[in-house]
């Protein structure tokens, strides 16, 4: 900007313009950059100000809203949550100094397995530890200073919170999308409860890391299978907006896939099986079917077939029963079975198939049965290699020659080469090719055998087309003390009763007198004062669900909750989301790209439905922030590579710490602890704060004045710090602000001096800038500098577009890749001009000599390269 802004124009409207004089140029201040004493100066100010406040209803500035992935409260926080949360607040500030009224709120996601764990170990009350820690962790914040509207801070234990939880479990229950039912579930023994599907990390508890068993058990699900295609098909909203590997993982994991269902009759069984497969075309090759061995269909197809069956399949049905699921899915593990002396028919070929049981097949995949085509599928091959069954091929695929290579002829492979025997080879044919051995559908490609073998199958009532997905309904009950009660009586006479919304919360009984230990029921079902209740529809004795929901349920709608935090009324008020949701930008770790993600977007697609919203995706923006590692591995306390975030924060303050994760590398990547130095970065800071001290213009000098250098400098930064945020490029911004700090000590100490009204700009743009990385530092810098507080409240100034034109650029000017000289030319200077300067320079015609020019390079104004031979 060519003139000098007031201070009124300088700063928003709230905030006060100009402090006295005490606290302006020229004030006495410390001599040294003391953080603590910085940090115990304006924290009771803002506590006492609530400056990020955002429930004045007549604020008419446009609103953003930027959340951070809530904490769970198991101890004081860590060196993830201080850069989640610092990256989460830069663009919550910096969009505050764009203007706009920024929600940017706090909460625990408190109910769970490690707190009711942690206190069952110490012999306490899960509420005491559990609140314990959320005071401990509201001081490090405290001190932290993120910008957060505390006066909307929840926690998901709250009855007033879980109130809410329970009223959208029973929403979905009118819908339809809450139901109960008996099926194989995925079993914690050390944890004595059932995990959802995305629960399950490589086989193993996420929780606890113990491997996972199956169990059949009666659970509540929600019915998310329903959202499938919505799910996927609205991914396109997101794109450019997410990360695209978030994308991909949300797409594989609800995983659909189009084939077709095929009837296979069963001898002995009235109703036919229904198969699902994405490859119809190959159904010329199904030489056996195999069952999963823990699924109804296997268990009733072997109580019909003979007594050493029954037992083998017994035996066998024990031995998978202990077995996690990755190791069943293993390609390199052994494949077993059990022959259930039972047959099926080919529908197509009407040829007589058997029946296996074999732990490769899940029971949880479509019927829990498959059609086994060995010659082109790889884990089938395996299978019939095995137990010496039949394989066939039906595709001619293009496959590579393996063995013995044949003679050519004339440089080519002969025609009469033998057909390749996948039982041989003990490689699947799984590319494409056209079809053979295949009846009248021989000759076709893949796509169109597809297309003509469905049609055939739906002629004759044997198939039709289908769609599958790798995502199951969402298991949402737990047998745990320490979660929200499901809401939900059970009665003899009446069946399954809803309780009345009159009478939420189903609030948890006291832990006194329960016994928490896991043992496989809820610690509910002893509580007989609270689980023995009259039925709300008859009145005749009753019993309350023992269960607790899982607390991905609760996680799943907070966000809407932050917009209603003491609404005792309803969960959130329609008109406060139409104001503020859907959520601007979203701040979390990748780990969550599956499990909360999706469960959110579920919910939020329910509400919209049931017209309580009206989005159908929460999150517009997401960014995944790295980890904070220590020698290249995670931190933890058995590797002995623990960094504390309280001992950090003791030793180098809030701000030094904010500045170092934001500057280490681009939020996404990983920080290793020990590579970075937030002891440079206290540096940094102090030779900030000491230009504000230096300072000795007063506000209102005219900055067109001053040091053009700087002042070019200064705007170039005004300029470029925006784009740089909103890509989040926070650690280039950092260096840039490094870079003007270090031209503006310049300009004081062998310049015009500390009274040049350039040098107040520069301050003044410095402490603007330092709010998004390092508040209390930015702060005490508008203080010294004339202002009052706050500095967060100031709007971003606009850059003057005169002092954006460069007048000179440097050239670089190399011959083979190699700098040999250099020009100070006009950045508007055209290619052809800019490579006559060059060839022109002494050093480039001695560089060059004899010697032949192959190939010049233009990139005006910046470079031109000179490549000669020889």
């Amino acid at each position: 900007m060519s003139e000098r802004e007031t201070p009124e124009s300088a700063v928003s409207e709230s905030t006060p313009s100009v402090a006295s004089t005490d606290a302006g140029a020229g004030a006495v201040a410390p001599d040294r950059y003391d953080f603590q004493a910085i940090q115990d100066k304006w924290l009771p100010i803002w506590d006492e100000m609530k400056p990020f406040r955002t429930d004045d209803e007549s604020d008419t500035r446009p609103r953003k809203y930027v959340l951070d992935m809530f904490p769970y409260p198991s101890g004081d926080l860590h060196m993830g949550h201080a850069e989640a949360f610092g990256l989460g607040d830069v663009v919550a500030r910096y969009w505050r100094q764009q203007g706009f009224n920024v929600l940017h709120p706090i909460g625990w996601d408190s109910f769970g397995l490690p707190a009711e764990n942690a206190a069952i170990k110490r012999g306490i009350d899960p509420r005491g530890w559990t609140y314990d820690n959320i005071d401990q962790q509201k001081r490090s914040f405290r001190t932290y200073a993120p910008s957060f509207d505390w006066d909307r801070e929840l926690h998901t234990s709250d009855e007033e919170y879980y109130r809410w939880t329970q009223w959208i479990f029973l929403k979905l229950y009118e819908k339809g999308l809450a139901y109960r039912k008996a099926s194989q579930v995925n079993w914690c023994p050390n944890d004595q409860t059932v995990l959802a599907n995305e629960q399950v990390v490589d086989g193993r508890c996420e929780r606890c890391g113990h491997l996972v068993t199956k169990k059949k058990l009666t659970q509540w699900y929600f019915r998310i299978t329903d959202y499938a295609d919505r799910l996927i098909d609205d991914l396109n909203q997101l794109e450019g907006k997410w990360p695209t590997k978030v994308l991909s993982m949300q797409k594989n994991w609800i995983g659909r896939s189009t084939g077709a269902d095929v009837q296979f009759t069963i001898e002995g069984r009235s109703e036919p099986i229904s198969v699902y497969t994405t490859r119809p075309d190959t159904l010329y090759g199904v030489t056996f079917m195999v069952v999963a061995p823990d699924s109804d269909l296997a268990a009733e197809l072997a109580s019909g077939s003979t007594p050493e069956v029954r037992m083998a399949f017994q035996d066998y049905l024990e031995k998978v029963q202990g077995t996690s699921e990755i190791d069943r899915l293993s390609t390199e593990r052994e494949k077993t079975g059990v022959f259930l002396d039972r047959y099926a028919k080919n529908p197509l070929t009407g040829e007589r198939i058997p029946i296996w049981a074999a732990d490769y097949v899940l029971s949880d995949y479509g019927t829990g049965a498959v059609m086994a085509v060995p010659a082109h599928d790889q884990r089938d091959l395996d299978f019939a290699r095995a137990f010496d069954l039949p394989v066939r091929v039906v595709v001619d695929v293009n496959q590579p020659v393996t063995g013995a290579i044949p003679v050519l002829v004339d440089g080519e492979l002969p025609d009469d080469l033998p057909p390749v025997d996948p039982k041989q080879t003990g490689e699947a044919l799984t590319g494409t090719g056209r079809l053979i051995n295949s009846g009248p559908f021989d000759g076709l490609s893949k796509n169109n055998a597809i297309k003509k073998i469905t049609e055939a199958l739906a002629g004759s009532g044997l198939g039709k087309s289908a769609k599958n997905y790798r995502l199951r309904d969402w298991l949402v009950s737990r047998q745990r003390y320490w979660g929200a009660p499901i809401p939900i009586i059970h009665c003899e006479a009446c069946g399954e009763v809803p309780v009345p919304l009159d009478q939420l919360p189903v609030a948890l009984p006291a832990a006194d007198g329960l016994d928490l230990q896991p043992k496989g029921t809820s610690p509910l079902g002893a509580a007989e004062d609270w689980i023995n209740v009259a039925c709300p529809s008859c009145g005749g004795p009753a019993q309350r669900d023992s269960d607790t929901m899982d607390t991905f349920v609760d996680s799943s709608w907070y966000y809407l909750r932050f917009l209603s935090a003491k609404d005792a009324t309803q969960p959130f008020d329609k008109k406060q989301a139409e104001k503020w949701a859907p959520i601007d930008q979203y701040v979390g770790g990748v780990e969550h790209a599956i499990l909360h993600l999706l469960y959110s977007r579920f919910i939020t697609k329910v509400l919209f439905d049931l017209d309580y919203l009206s989005f159908t995706e929460p999150f517009t923006s997401l960014l995944n922030q790295g980890m904070v590692l220590m020698d290249g591995a995670k931190m933890s306390k058995s590797k002995g590579n623990l960094v504390e975030f309280a001992d950090e924060l003791k030793k180098y303050g809030a701000d030094a710490l904010r500045v170092t994760l934001a500057f280490a590398s681009p939020p996404e990547d990983d920080i290793d602890w020990a590579d970075v130095s937030p002891a440079g970065s206290s540096k940094f800071l102090a030779r900030a704060w000491r230009i504000a001290q230096d300072v000795t213009s007063s506000p209102d000098v005219v900055w067109k004045n001053g040091d053009q250098a700087l002042r070019r400098q200064t705007h170039r930064f005004l300029a470029d710090a925006p784009g740089l945020v909103e890509s989040y490029k926070f650690n280039v911004v950092v260096a840039r602000l490094m870079e003007l700090v270090n031209v503006t000590r310049k300009t004081i100490d062998t310049g015009p001096g500390a009274g040049d009204p350039a040098v107040r700009e520069a301050a003044e743009v410095i402490a603007m800038a330092l709010n998004l990385f390092a508040p209390y530092t930015a702060e005490d810098m508008w203080n010294m500098l004339g202002y009052e507080a706050t500095v967060a409240a100031t709007q971003w100034r606009k850059a003057d577009p005169t002092l954006l034109v460069e007048e000179k650029v440097t050239c670089v000017v190399q011959v083979n890749g190699k700098v040999r000289d250099r020009l100070e030319v006009s950045p508007r200077i055209d290619g052809a001009e800019l490579e006559k300067l060059a060839r022109a320079l002494p050093s480039i015609v001695k560089a060059v000599g004899d010697r032949e020019i192959a190939n010049v390079i233009v990139r005006a104004p910046r470079v031109v390269n000179i490549a000669v031979k020889g």
